[in-house]
């Protein structure tokens, strides 16, 4: 076997992680930095050198992992992946300068470029997508429209800043304007008309020029330079020369971290965000502006539902109950925290015992709601108890995702199994359950859901390496995942019963969320 070592970094919404890996995809060292976005001038955005010190910190931290695992320090590698959250907004210069604050997939003030643009190419364009952020700002008349040479997002402009190379792989593309499936690149019609309604409103902005170079999984994407080695590891230690995979969002590095790029395959990833991923058979009949229409990293049609509140209302619970722990003289770490809640969630009625609960923190395109408030309501009649309480979190977590998932299968799309990474399924067997219960489809998790797209992103460094001369699909199936172990839950009738009166009420209750952002 090769000593070949990739290196895969995801700047996740709430977490850096770095994952080093061998050429079999076994994990060799991590890294990771915590970091959080902030609303800056109405704004949810992160400062550019958070994104430095925060990448330096994980790749430091797996530096001295690896040095205490293989008795010498890391100062060489083959490949290197970037990932990130996907979607949002960087422009820059002509000089290279930051001309607004990053703008991130978290924002919803892009309401009337989405459906202008939507109608106008005829095709999905949700609030996050890039070219949705720039549309918006031409329509605000923002000073800096005028000055943009490049637009980018977060995994781009770190890989930039370390190849030199203005390049994106396709699935993160698909994320900023639509892409061709038959020439996996802009979709040269539709960018045609979105030039168009620039040159209406005298933008001065050449979309072709100022969008990066697509390329697909596999292809070479640039090498680390010195100036890029020196940025990433400041102690001078690794080299320059490693090669580069095109940058990719964390949607697609989650969907290669599940085995998920083949037709009648999905994912769930569960964070800040959730969101399904199914790659399709056939383009969907009709346009839904709550489903978007992006790429695997190979350049397959997905249909991806996503929505902007994950796991971070679970948190915040957990938060409280591990205080609560340590106020009773009895401290508990994050782990048996989550283990004691999630593990009371199966305790819980199966419609949660008259208890709701809204996962809101932010806006939620998919319920067009502009703006979010957390809430826990409950009827008099009710049952309060750990255990409900639990389950409705975890439920609620999972609501908005089923009312989008529930438009795939109305317009006939199937799905084998669906596979589930994430932090939330680490305690075995609970939110994996749940989900399965939500949509009513098989739930498979696997020894890497907890991993993520950092593990993915190190995937694809190792197959633009040496991709064996096989596809994205077959060097998965044949190269990572060969005797992968693996657990599959098929729904349970009692908990999708449950789950159906549970989400019923939620989506009656809705109008709750409109009145809460009006009072507090």
């Amino acid at each position: 076997m090769s000593d070949s070592i990739y290196l895969g970094i995801e700047f996740g919404s709430t977490r850096i992680k770095a994952v080093l890996i061998d050429q079999a995809c076994t994990v060799l060292a991590q890294g990771a930095h915590t970091w959080e976005n902030r609303l800056v001038d109405g704004y949810w955005t992160y400062g550019l050198d958070e994104v430095w010190s925060g990448v330096q910190a994980a790749y430091a931290e797996l530096a001295q992992a690896y040095e205490r695992a293989a008795g010498h320090k890391l100062t060489r590698l083959d490949g290197i992946g970037i990932s990130a959250m996907m979607h949002g907004y960087l422009a820059f210069s002509e000089a290279g300068d930051l001309l607004v604050p990053f703008r991130t997939w978290r924002n919803t003030t892009t309401g009337p470029a989405s459906e202008a643009l939507s109608a106008a190419l005829e095709f999905p364009i949700p609030q996050r997508w890039s070219i949705a952020h720039l549309y918006q700002a031409v329509l605000n008349r923002e000073p800096h429209v005028a000055q943009i040479a490049r637009l980018t997002t977060l995994a781009g402009y770190v890989h930039a800043k370390l190849t030199g190379e203005d390049v994106l792989g396709v699935g993160e593309a698909s994320g900023m304007f639509p892409i061709d499936a038959a020439v996996r690149d802009w979709d040269q019609a539709r960018l045609e008309t979105a030039q168009r309604l620039l040159d209406e409103a005298a933008s001065g902005v050449d979309l072709a020029a100022v969008l990066p170079r697509v390329a697909e999984a596999g292809a070479p994407a640039g090498v680390l330079t010195p100036a890029g080695a020196a940025l990433l590891d400041p102690s001078g230690r690794l080299e320059p020369g490693a090669r580069f995979a095109p940058p990719e969002g964390d949607a697609g590095t989650g969907m290669v971290a599940t085995n998920a790029v083949a037709p009648r395959t999905g994912n769930i990833s569960v964070g800040t965000s959730v969101f399904a991923m199914v790659t399709l058979e056939h383009p969907l009949a009709c346009v839904h502006p709550e489903i978007d229409l992006v790429t695997t990293p190979d350049g397959a049609g997905v249909a991806m539902v996503h929505c902007n509140n994950g796991a971070s209302e679970i948190d915040a619970w957990a938060t409280v109950f591990g205080q609560f722990a340590a106020r009773a003289g009895h401290p508990l770490d994050n782990q048996a925290v989550f283990g004691a809640l999630f593990g009371a969630a199966l305790d819980g009625a199966a419609d949660g015992g008259g208890l709701l609960a809204y996962n809101y923190l932010a806006g939620e395109p998919v319920t067009r709601l502009d703006e979010g408030r957390p809430l826990v309501v409950r009827t008099p009649d009710s049952t309060l108890s750990l255990p409900n309480l639990a389950r409705v979190l975890i439920m609620s977590g999972f609501a908005t995702l089923s009312l989008g998932m529930r438009i795939l299968a109305d317009e006939g799309v199937r799905v084998d199994t669906l596979v589930g990474h994430g932090g939330v399924f680490a305690t075995p067997g609970v939110a994996q359950r749940l989900l399965a219960a939500a949509l009513d489809v098989p739930i498979t998790v696997g020894a890497t859901a907890s991993e993520g797209g950092a593990w993915g992103m190190a995937v694809l460094a190792a197959y633009a390496g040496d991709g064996h001369g096989l596809s994205l699909p077959a060097y998965l199936d044949r190269v990572v995942f060969a005797g992968a172990e693996r657990t599959t839950l098929d729904p349970d009738a009692a908990d999708v019963a449950g789950y159906r009166a549970f989400l019923a009420a939620f989506e009656k209750a809705l109008p709750l969320q409109a009145t809460a952002t009006g009072v507090c």
